[in-house]
């Protein structure tokens, strides 16, 4: 929901027991200048899509020495170094990994869009995503106790994400709403549906900030949601409808 975790606290109380630790930096890196080592996780996924690359690429880091003891779940083509009709010699990382025929335009696209964004710089990208959260954070609160946020009001907590709920309206109501204004945002439990169970609800409407935003953006978004609130009745009566208008 946008919450910048502490991860590397997270992953020292994993390893205290014997764990290994796993993040899901899908909301994190396309937004935060990251170097995972200093994170302390032994392991870390993110999708490319959220990062101006194609949809269906995404990459795991592993920590070498793990990535070496561990067996390919997927065969084929390219991680097998020797096979006889009692063993089989696994070929050293990456290949052992990475079965058949791989997307590999896909991921040309995906390091271009990385190379993208190191020539803005993940510094201004990231200043960029605070200012558009600041804003979004304050015209939401202008919305009084009609709209509840959920995590912290301090947008350098935050990555580019705000999620919120608007009273008396489900949040696929609120979502399917904004569709009809050109407004792209997502609503249910986004991947953290138990996180939502703890906080007493069921789901959320998210938007998410980047690059390509503007404040005025943000200016349209509120009087959306100001002219959706005054329709809170009527919005109401209607049936819920999943929908799902953004990523």
């Amino acid at each position: 929901v946008g919450t910048i975790n502490d991860v590397r606290r997270i992953a020292r109380l994993a390893h205290s027991v014997g764990a290994i630790a796993i993040g899901d930096g899908a909301q994190y890196v396309p937004h935060v200048p990251t170097d995972v080592k200093t994170l302390e996780l032994d392991f870390m996924a993110f999708s490319g899509h959220k990062m101006l690359g194609p949809t269906g690429t995404g990459i795991l880091w592993g920590r070498e020495e793990l990535l070496n003891e561990m067996q390919p779940f997927r065969v084929g083509g390219e991680t097998i170094e020797d096979v006889t009709l009692d063993d089989v010699i696994w070929q050293p990382l990456p290949w052992r990994f990475e079965a058949g025929t791989p997307n590999i335009a896909g991921m040309i696209g995906l390091a271009e869009a990385v190379r993208y964004l190191e020539r803005i710089g993940m510094e201004n990208v990231r200043a960029h995503d605070v200012e558009l959260v600041r804003k979004a954070l304050k015209r939401l609160s202008e919305l009084g106790g009609d709209v509840s946020v959920i995590g912290p009001l301090n947008p350098e907590e935050r990555t580019g994400l705000v999620a919120f709920n608007i009273k008396d309206l489900h949040y696929h109501t609120v979502a399917k709403a904004l569709d009809m204004y050109g407004i792209a945002v997502r609503s249910g439990g986004h991947c953290a549906h138990p996180l939502h169970y703890r906080l007493g609800i069921k789901g959320s409407v998210r938007a998410s900030f980047y690059i390509y935003n503007t404040e005025e953006e943000i200016d349209a978004f509120y009087e959306a949601l100001k002219t959706i609130i005054s329709l809170r009745e009527r919005l109401a009566s209607e049936p819920v409808e999943e929908v799902c208008t953004g990523t």
